[in-house]
């Protein structure tokens, strides 16, 4: 599996190559601006990149917006955003593009090494990986939520996160016959019509949210 990386400091970046190295990824490009994120994107179409959103020149966002307009250009490019901080506006902008996978995880709250290479992998495959409280930040900007319990909000959290039905039912101690109430009621209310893909349904309601 194939990766491009981009992280401003050396021994982070270092870090990564050889931490998704040992995991079986191979990283065909690490860079530390955005425009080299960019272009090592177009150049390389990897399965999957890891950017971290501030890069130089002014370290506000330009690695997000790096990603973002390559995904442009290659639709369906799956990128995973390690952050510091929720940047509202571009992750809207990300999370709203149905095509291909998409993660965003706040770097001080990523638990495991095994929590992130499963997010790599999850992306690549086209899934989502989300942050709970990237999550739950977008989530309360929204005001379409308001008509939701507070139990289906719960569930369209951890549905945002790019869990299962399975995953849901056994983190809130539940049958799965229970989540998939929930769900049905959460895509009713919001408008979306159900579906059993758990990344359709998800980018589904983020982009309802985001839109």
């Amino acid at each position: 599996m194939r990766v491009v990386i981009a992280e401003d400091l050396a021994l982070l970046r270092d870090g990564l190559i050889r931490l998704l190295s040992a995991y079986g990824f191979t990283v065909v490009a690490a860079v530390d601006t955005g425009d080299a994120l960019r272009a090592a994107l177009l150049e390389h179409r990897p399965d999957v990149a890891v950017v971290d959103v501030r890069l130089p020149p002014t370290f506000t966002d330009e690695g997000l917006r790096a990603a973002i307009a390559a995904r442009a250009e290659a639709p369906g490019l799956p990128v995973l955003v390690l952050s510091q901080h929720v940047e509202q506006l571009y992750a809207r902008e990300l999370l709203s593009d149905r095509r291909g996978g998409v993660g965003y995880l706040l770097k001080d709250r990523v638990a495991t090494v095994g929590e992130f290479v499963d997010a790599v992998r999850r992306v690549a495959g086209g899934g989502t990986a989300m942050d709970p409280e990237v999550v739950s930040q977008l989530l309360a900007r929204s005001a379409p939520t308001a008509a939701l319990t507070p139990r289906e909000r719960e569930v369209l959290g951890l549905m945002a996160e790019g869990r299962s039905n399975a995953a849901i039912a056994a983190r809130l101690f539940v049958t799965d016959k229970a989540v998939g109430k929930h769900i049905n009621n959460i895509f009713a209310k919001l408008g979306l019509p159900p579906s059993e893909d758990d990344n359709r349904r998800v980018l589904a309601v983020l982009a309802y949210l985001n839109a």
